[in-house]
Parts: structure tokens; C-alpha cells; sequence
């Protein structure tokens, strides 16, 4: 298992300007805004009450953050989180990735998934993986295959087909 960088993010988290706005790393007292966002989402929106069933709270998910087990950056236009993506330190998963619909389709996905893998790649993995929906009408089926990943051939908790990517 990678070991995490003392403030939790490598030395790749330092902040990118994209198109007038910038990309930030995540910080614990983001995660009210990311469970917002999440309930946003064109596709798979997952509310607040939902998370909490699932155990994921404001709490518990920025005390994760907090403690450095998820990295992760945050799309910041004009002081308000547009977007996020984190991953979790120790398995190299990406855990999630969330856009409000406004800013889909103008490459902040992209770039935020980017910045977290290449952050997962610092820290020693060598293979990443997700959970993606196997429907090619849902939009993540071809962004994440477009980008390389690759299905597994496994399935994860919640149903969604296994997508793997390997460095080099």
C-alpha cells in the first residue's frame, strides 16, 4: 500500500488554471458542496439522504479527506465548486467524479480525473480502477473507455462493471 504525503496530497496537487477557472486541491470543508453536486448530476444524481444510507456523510467522507485516505481536486470557477474527482489512497480506486450539468462537456471532467490519477500514479499505483455503468447509453460507459480504461470482467457492490487502468 502507497503511503500518503503528510498533507495528503503529492507534489502534483498544486493548481492548474483551465479556461478563466482553476483546479484545486480538495479540502475537507469542500465536501458539503460535493455532496450537493452529487445530487445534481445529469446522470446517476445520488441525494444527500441516499449517501447517508450508503454511510457516506459530510462527516465521514471529509474526515477521509482530512486524514489523507482520499485525495482528490475540486473545479473552482468564481469561488463555486463546479466539479470533483477523488480517489482513494490505499487502493488506487476513483472513487467518484461529479460535475454540475453546466460544466459538462468543456473538459473539467477530463482534467480532473487526470490530476487525480497522475496524483495515484505518484503515490506508487500502477493500476487504477472504477465502477462504471456496462449501459453504453449512459455518457461515463464511453468517456471513461474513451480515456483507456478497460473493463475487468468483474462487478462491483453496487452493480456497476469494474474498469481498470494501467500506467505504462
Amino acid at each position: 500500500m502507497p503511503a500518503a504525503k503528510q498533507s495528503g496530497f503529492p507534489p502534483l496537487a498544486l493548481q492548474c488554471r483551465l479556461s478563466s477557472a482553476f483546479i484545486r486541491p480538495a479540502r475537507a470543508s469542500d465536501i458539503p458542496t460535493c455532496i450537493a453536486i452529487r445530487g445534481m448530476t445529469r446522470e446517476n444524481a445520488i441525494s444527500e439522504a441516499r449517501l447517508s444510507e450508503l454511510g457516506i456523510t459530510v462527516a465521514s467522507w471529509g474526515e477521509q479527506v482530512a486524514s489523507g485516505a482520499l485525495l482528490g481536486y475540486v473545479f473552482e470557477p468564481v469561488e463555486r465548486v463546479a466539479g470533483y474527482c477523488f480517489g482513494d489512497v490505499s487502493t488506487g480506486e476513483i472513487v467518484v467524479l461529479a460535475l454540475r450539468p453546466e460544466f459538462e462537456g468543456r473538459g473539467v471532467g477530463r482534467a480532473l480525473l487526470h490530476h487525480t490519477m497522475l496524483s495515484l500514479q505518484i503515490l506508487g499505483h500502477v493500476r487504477l480502477f472504477l465502477g462504471c455503468s456496462n449501459r453504453p447509453e449512459v455518457r461515463s460507459f464511453g468517456f471513461y473507455r474513451h480515456l483507456g480504461w478497460r473493463p475487468t470482467g468483474r462487478v462491483d457492490k453496487y452493480g456497476d462493471q469494474e474498469l481498470e487502468y494501467r500506467f505504462g
